[in-house]
């Protein structure tokens, strides 16, 4: 990937870079084609060249650039403050924004000092391109700590890291790519060796993802979670479309219907997308959603229970039960 140029000059895409079409930059960055070209009209940024046929294609350079400023509008900034920074000037309100992120990877943070260093050896091994050492000190940490502790103490804060140190531009998509196939290795295996419960406790449940969201970590890790309980899961991957959702909860007579959200959907989107899938479940059929996407939290929707972390999954499955 090339080097970002200073603001506000945004040059062309160099030679050997043909660059992105604004669908595959709205995927990769989370934003949408309007937004991209109301930016390029109000703030001269981004400034995507053209193709043969007229349509807009975009840098390497500026799709880094704007997943830097995706991640500071996640934090609660106005585009008019941050589109037209340079990269010192984005760097330095990333580090000031996101301190979990730099938290990571110091030593005085408060998290216990052997998570701390074994998430430090993972950032590094993803970051020197080693897939084996990636490999063996996950496996050894899920044996370690179990798997439920695995899960929330260790892959969901390196998750993060890892998102957001590919945002800041410190590793490179394919570098991303690497741990969640690698952790997906390893909790699939995980899950797999868990004991058989001799009675299934309930709840069934069905997990996907909803039409563009191509995120599947977290789906795997509730999947990891709600299996440790005893539940029965379905996975249909992800991108499942509504219809195909309320079908497939018929057809596998699924007790609950669980969605994990990123950040990449717009939230008018998402709150119609989830009232139009309870309207075609049936009535006894719960809905649990979560992710990074905060408007599942801003609006709760009836019929519909918001998980915003991890470890509420327990309280919520044991809910369920004593309804039963």
């Amino acid at each position: 990937m090339s080097t970002p140029t200073p603001a506000p000059s945004f040059t062309a895409p160099p030679t050997g870079d043909a660059g992105l079409p604004i669908a595959a930059v709205e995927r990769e960055t989370g934003l949408g084609k309007d937004t991209l070209r109301v930016w390029e009209k109000r703030y001269g940024f981004p400034a995507p060249t053209r193709d043969s046929a007229g349509d807009r294609l975009y840098s390497a350079a500026q799709v880094q650039r704007l997943k830097q400023i995706r991640r500071l509008l996640d934090g609660g900034l106005r585009p008019g403050k941050v589109v037209g920074l340079d990269d010192a000037q984005l760097g330095q309100l990333l580090e000031s924004q996101e301190p979990a992120t730099t938290a990571f990877l110091s030593k005085t943070h408060k998290q216990d000092s052997l998570h701390s260093h074994l998430l430090e050896e993972l950032l590094h091994a993803i970051g020197t391109h080693d897939p084996r050492a990636l490999r063996h000190g996950l496996s050894h940490a899920q044996l370690r700590m179990g798997l439920g502790a695995f899960v929330t103490d260790l892959v969901a804060p390196l998750t993060t890291a890892v998102g957001d140190a590919w945002a800041q531009g410190r590793f490179e998509i394919y570098e991303e790519h690497l741990y969640t196939e690698v952790i997906t290795g390893v909790l699939r295996h995980a899950i797999s060796t868990l004991a058989p419960q001799p009675v299934p406790l309930g709840p069934k449940v069905l997990l996907t993802t909803l039409p563009q969201e191509q995120h599947s970590l977290g789906l795997l890790m509730v999947e990891a979670l709600l299996a440790l309980e005893g539940c029965t899961c379905v996975s249909l991957g992800t991108q499942t479309p509504l219809t195909d959702i309320a079908q497939a909860a018929r057809a596998h007579r699924a007790d609950v219907v669980a969605l994990s959200f990123s950040n990449v959907h717009k939230p008018a989107l998402v709150q119609a997308s989830l009232r139009e899938l309870r309207a075609q479940l049936p009535p006894a059929t719960a809905l649990w959603v979560g992710g990074a996407c905060t408007a599942l939290y801003q609006r709760p929707l009836a019929g519909v229970s918001a998980v915003a972390q991890l470890p509420a999954l327990q309280p919520l499955v044991a809910q369920w039960r004593r309804g039963q």
